[in-house]
C-alpha cells in the first residue's frame, strides 16, 4: 500500500512538473527555472541545488566575453580585501618554512607589533590548535589568524634563543592593504611611484606619495604600472585627474543598455605639472590602460615598455544575497581619442583568449616592435600633437622595450616555480636577521655595501637540485647568476625593511625603468 502511494505521488509530481514545463516553454526564463526544478525533483540521484544553479550561471557567462564572471562568496571576500584596502586580522606578513609559520614583518602599529611579536618569531599554535608540524594548508592557517575586529587570537610562539613557547594574546583589528608598492626619488629631481592595483585607497596613497615627492623638488615623475591588472575605474580616474589640465577628457564608457558617460579632469587638488613617463607591459590591464591611454592621447607624457594587455571592457558587479557575485560586462571604455583598446576575442573562447600572452611570446611580439601589427581601420590620433595611435589591442608604448630572455633564464624560472629562491631566502634571513640589522642601520648603507654571499647563492642552487632543477650547462648558470643575485639582494631588503626597498634594488636592473629614466633625462 505504501509503495503504491509513493508511486502515485511521484507520478503526480512528474505530471505537474511536465505540465509546468509545457506552459512555460516559450519563455526562456521559465524554461531555465523549470529545468532546474525538474532536475532537483526528478533526477535519479540527489543533487546539490546550490551548485546546480552556480554551474548554470557559469555556463551562461562562459558563452559571453572573457571578463564576465561568477565568483563565490569566499572569492568575492578575497577579491574585495585587495581592492577595498583592508582586512581584519593580527597584522603580520608571514611565510612557511617547511611546515612552520615564520613572521617576516609585523604591520607598523598593528595588533601583533603592539604586543611584542617580532620578525623571526614562529607561530606554532592559534587558540590551542597546533598549526606547526601538522601539514596545515596556508589558506587554513590564514583562516585561523584572521577574524572579526575585536576578537582575540591566543598565540603560542617559539622565539630563537628563548626556551619554551611564549604566549601572546592579540586583539584582531583592521589591517591596511596598500595598493602602492613603492615611491621614492629614483634619480635627482625624478620621482618614482609604483601602483600595484587600483583600489579604494589608491588615490589617497598616490596623493600622499606625490605630495612627498613634490616637496623634495621633483621635475619628472615615473608612474610604474607594470603587472598592474587594474581594479576600480574611478580610482584610475581620480589619479589621472591630478595629471591632466582642467576640462581634458580622461575616458568615456558606452554600452547597449548603458548610456555614454564621460569623465573629465577638474583640475585636481595638487596637480603635477612636470614631465611624466608611464610604464606598462603585457600584464598591465584595464584601469592601468585607462591611465596610460589618457596620458598618451592627451600628449601629456610618454608611455614606455611593451604593448599592454588589451582589456577595454567595463564590468558591473551584481551581488546575490549569499555574498556571491556576477561581474557582468555592460560597456566598452574608450580613450580620449576614441580608441577601444579591447583585444579581439570570440564569445565562449576563454581558453584561446588566455593563451594570448603565450602567443605574443611565440610570435616574437615581446622581443620586437616590428612583430606587432595594427589594422589601419583602428587608427586614431592624439589630441594635441596628432600622433598616430591604434585601438583594438592594448596601449602601444611610445618607446618599446624588448623582453630580455637571456636575463631571466629557464633555470631561473624553474627555481622560482619550485620555490627554491624564496625558501633559501627564508632560511638566510632567519639565520642572519640580527647580524644584518646590526651591520646595516639604514637601507642606504645596505644598498651601497651589501653583496650577496656565495653561500646564499649556493643554497638556492642546492634547493633547486633537491627538486631536480639544474642549469642546462655552465653558460646558462653564468647567465642566471647576475639577475639572481639582484633578486636575492632585493628580497633581503624587503625582509629587513619593506617593498619600497625591494623595488629600489630591482629597478636598477629593470630595462623599462632604465629606459624611462634615459628618455626623461634627454628631454631636459
Amino acid at each position: 500500500m505504501r509503495t503504491t502511494i509513493l508511486a502515485a505521488a511521484m507520478l503526480l509530481l512528474t505530471v505537474n512538473v511536465s505540465a509546468q514545463l509545457r506552459l512555460g516553454d516559450k519563455n526562456p526564463k521559465s524554461k531555465l527555472h523549470m529545468a532546474e526544478m525538474a532536475i532537483t525533483n526528478l533526477y535519479v540521484d540527489s543533487v546539490d541545488e546550490g551548485k546546480l544553479v552556480e554551474d548554470a550561471i557559469r555556463g551562461m557567462l562562459e558563452k559571453l566575453d572573457p571578463h564576465s564572471a561568477y565568483s563565490t562568496a569566499k572569492e568575492v571576500k578575497a577579491m574585495n580585501e585587495s581592492l577595498e584596502g583592508s582586512f581584519e586580522g593580527i597584522g603580520v606578513q608571514f611565510n612557511m618554512m617547511e611546515d612552520t609559520l615564520v613572521v617576516i614583518q609585523t604591520i607598523t602599529n598593528g595588533p601583533s607589533e603592539k604586543v611584542g611579536i617580532i620578525p623571526g618569531d614562529r607561530i606554532v599554535a592559534v587558540n590551542d590548535t597546533a598549526i606547526a608540524g601538522v601539514k596545515m594548508s596556508k589558506e587554513e592557517i590564514m583562516r585561523r589568524l584572521r577574524g572579526p575586529k575585536g576578537t582575540k587570537a591566543n598565540l603560542k610562539i617559539v622565539r630563537l634563543g628563548i626556551k619554551g613557547q611564549l604566549p601572546f594574546t592579540v586583539v584582531r583589528d583592521k589591517i591596511p592593504v596598500y595598493s602602492l608598492d613603492a615611491s621614492y626619488i629614483i634619480r635627482p629631481r625624478t620621482g618614482y611611484i609604483r601602483i600595484g592595483n587600483f583600489g579604494a585607497t589608491t588615490y589617497d596613497e598616490f596623493m600622499k606619495a606625490l605630495e612627498k615627492l613634490q616637496a623634495q623638488g621633483i621635475d619628472d615623475l615615473i608612474i610604474d604600472l607594470q603587472d598592474n591588472g587594474g581594479g576600480y575605474l574611478q580610482a584610475a580616474v581620480n589619479v589621472i585627474n591630478e595629471l591632466l589640465e582642467k576640462g581634458d577628457m580622461i575616458v568615456y564608457t558606452n554600452g547597449r543598455a548603458t548610456p555614454r558617460h564621460e569623465y573629465h579632469a577638474d583640475g585636481g587638488t595638487h596637480p603635477f605639472k612636470g614631465r611624466i613617463a608611464v610604464l606598462v607591459n603585457e600584464f598591465s590591464a584595464s584601469a592601468s590602460e585607462i591611465l596610460s591611454g589618457a596620458i598618451q592621447d592627451q600628449d601629456r607624457g610618454i608611455i614606455v615598455g611593451r604593448r599592454s594587455f588589451g582589456k577595454g571592457l567595463v564590468q558591473r558587479p551584481i551581488e546575490f544575497a549569499d555574498g556571491s557575485m556576477i561581474r557582468l560586462t555592460v560597456a566598452h571604455y574608450y580613450t580620449p581619442s576614441g580608441r577601444c583598446i579591447q583585444k579581439p576575442y570570440i564569445k565562449g573562447g576563454q581558453k584561446d583568449y588566455a593563451k594570448d600572452i603565450d602567443n605574443r611570446l611565440k610570435n616574437g611580439e615581446l622581443m620586437s616592435a616590428d612583430s606587432i601589427h595594427f589594422a589601419d581601420s583602428l587608427k586614431c590620433f592624439t589630441l594635441r600633437q596628432h600622433r598616430t595611435v591604434y585601438g583594438g589591442g592594448g596601449i602601444m608604448p611610445d618607446y618599446f622595450v624588448p623582453l630580455d630572455t637571456t636575463k631571466y633564464t629557464k633555470f631561473h624560472r624553474q627555481l622560482s616555480a619550485k620555490s627554491a629562491i624564496i625558501n633559501a631566502n627564508l632560511k638566510y634571513i632567519d639565520d642572519n636577521r640580527k647580524k644584518l640589522k646590526k651591520q646595516y642601520s639604514t637601507f642606504e648603507d645596505f644598498n651601497a655595501r651589501y653583496e650577496v654571499p656565495q653561500s646564499f647563492v649556493d643554497a638556492v642552487i642546492a634547493k633547486g637540485a633537491e627538486q631536480d632543477v639544474k642549469p642546462k650547462d655552465d653558460e646558462e648558470l653564468a647567465l642566471t647568476l647576475p639577475y639572481l643575485r639582484t633578486q636575492l639582494k632585493a628580497l633581503v631588503a624587503r625582509d629587513l625593511w619593506d617593498m619600497n626597498e625591494y623595488f629600489q634594488v630591482m629597478n636598477e636592473t629593470n630595462d623599462i625603468v632604465k629606459k624611462a629614466i634615459e628618455v626623461l633625462a634627454s628631454q631636459h
